[in-house]
């Protein structure tokens, strides 16, 4: 058998885990706050529609989180079987800010999924209201609490090494890190972005069939009304991150330019084809001066190259740039798509285009593409650290981990996660295909019952 490295493997290792499972909150913290605000409107207007529509995508919801939980499941262990001495190093620190996110969020996520999906007939209308709240403020807060986490990794402060470990000394300089308000942000808006393009998506499916109609234009107006506003908020919050990139981790963006000598009036790549090895990039194409400026937002600015830092210090290089050209050539798709559906509903004509309604079908997963580059482009461009300037990833890996035990590992991931994910898709897509009021979604009477209170929960059962 030929050698096998266990640190590439338990790094490909990591990489299949999260990268699927990261695709869970991408959608369902939207979604929660969707579901939140159909139930709010409901409340308050009493409207048959935002209940339907709720109804149908509470079930997505239920199946996302159920699967979710699962695939979560099976990251911890890759904590201590490959990465030992990152969990040894980093625990004090990382430690108590995934127990908050387990404490806090999920179990607050799970305690009122029960009353969301259960509770309409059995509790009173501001009772399941509450729990539309409750739900989407635990997706909320374990992404603030997972992304303080991963924060802390690329922007280490509030701490002291004592014996090779990382001990707390201030916690609210651990949790709000340099790069924590902008990475929350990002990534909060990007989780919207996506879910607002499934929920298009999904109702023009429907609307070229001539099902629900009423809800699916309802979807597609609050979706793009969000996206009106995120997708540009977004284009905003994305330079403020990258400014901050450039002030902590100027070497990654560096990386993410293919950029390998300190200059000035630098131009901005469109493509290049980054050579490592000879320290220069072929085939480039890019904007004179633009680099500059929108790095720096000075024409003349400096832009700091890859060869002030040790090859051994260096990110890669291609992944980033390649990576974050296509959440960027991504974003620029759904605002194009945005634009077009504004000029579409002020002619009244948005739920009627039937091209149209084939580019919301086909535009449901960018958001989710751009949310693994965005995150390739993360976690590549901090290497070779795990903690930014501190703990290098090949220090952190088990001692005595071999690549046979991490390929064993590895292949049983794989088919354990095709299993979950096949499984949890094909059930889901019965569910889209359904529609809002369709058949195995909700029963016509239950629109009109009143809510009962909690003590005929039991005559109920």
């Amino acid at each position: 058998m030929p050698d096998l490295d266990p640190l590439i493997l338990s790094r490909l290792q990591f990489f299949w885990v999260v990268a699927l499972h990261i695709l869970l909150p991408a959608f369902t913290v939207g979604l929660a706050s969707y579901i939140a605000v159909l139930e709010g409107l409901h409340f308050f207007t009493g409207r048959e529609v935002f209940v339907r529509t709720s109804r149908f995508w509470t079930k997505i919801f239920s199946v996302s989180f159920a699967m979710g939980v699962v695939s979560g499941i099976v990251m911890p262990f890759q904590f201590g079987t490959n990465w030992s001495r990152y969990s040894d190093a980093t625990g004090n620190v990382l430690g108590p800010l995934m127990a908050y996110e387990g404490l806090m969020a999920f179990f607050l996520e799970a305690g009122f999924l029960g009353i969301l999906l259960f509770g309409r007939r059995l509790v009173p209308a501001w009772v399941h209201f509450f729990a539309a709240l409750m739900v989407a403020g635990g997706t909320l807060l374990s992404t603030f609490w997972i992304l303080a986490a991963n924060s802390w990794m690329q922007t280490p402060v509030g701490h002291t090494v004592i014996d090779g470990r990382f001990m707390p000394g201030s916690w609210s300089d651990v949790i709000f890190n340099p790069s924590f308000p902008y990475r929350l942000a990002h990534n909060v808006v990007a989780f919207y972005i996506t879910t607002a393009f499934v929920v298009i998506g999904i109702a023009a499916y429907l609307l070229r069939r001539g099902r629900a109609i009423e809800d699916c234009r309802t979807m597609q107006k609050m979706g793009f009304g969000l996206l009106l506003v995120l997708v540009p908020l977004q284009i905003l919050l994305g330079d403020m991150h990258g400014l901050n990139t450039l002030e902590y981790q100027p070497a990654k963006i560096a990386a993410i330019e293919a950029h390998w000598n300190t200059e000035a009036r630098v131009p901005l790549l469109l493509f290049a084809w980054p050579r490592e090895e000879d320290e220069r990039n072929l085939y480039e194409v890019g904007v004179p001066m633009l680099g500059s400026l929108v790095l720096t937002h000075q024409a003349d600015g400096v832009v700091h190259g890859l060869k002030e830092w040790p090859r051994e210090d260096r990110p890669p290089v291609a992944i980033p740039f390649f990576s974050f050209r296509a959440m960027v050539g991504i974003g620029l798709i759904m605002l194009a798509v945005v634009l077009c559906a504004a000029w579409l509903w002020w002619r009244r004509r948005l739920d009627n285009t039937r091209w149209f309604q084939s580019v919301c079908i086909a535009s449901m997963p960018l958001g989710f593409i751009a949310v693994i580059a965005g995150w390739t482009t993360t976690e590549v461009g901090r290497q070779p650290w795990v903690v930014y300037g501190l703990l290098r990833t090949s220090e952190a890996v088990t001692p005595s981990l071999t690549g046979v035990d991490v390929l064993i590992s590895l292949v049983l991931y794989i088919a354990v996660y095709c299993l979950i994910f096949g499984a949890g898709f094909v059930f889901m897509a019965r569910l889209l295909r359904a529609g809002p009021g369709e058949a195995g979604i909700a029963a016509p009477e239950e629109h009109h019952r009143p809510a009962r209170p909690l003590s005929g929960a039991a005559g109920e059962i």
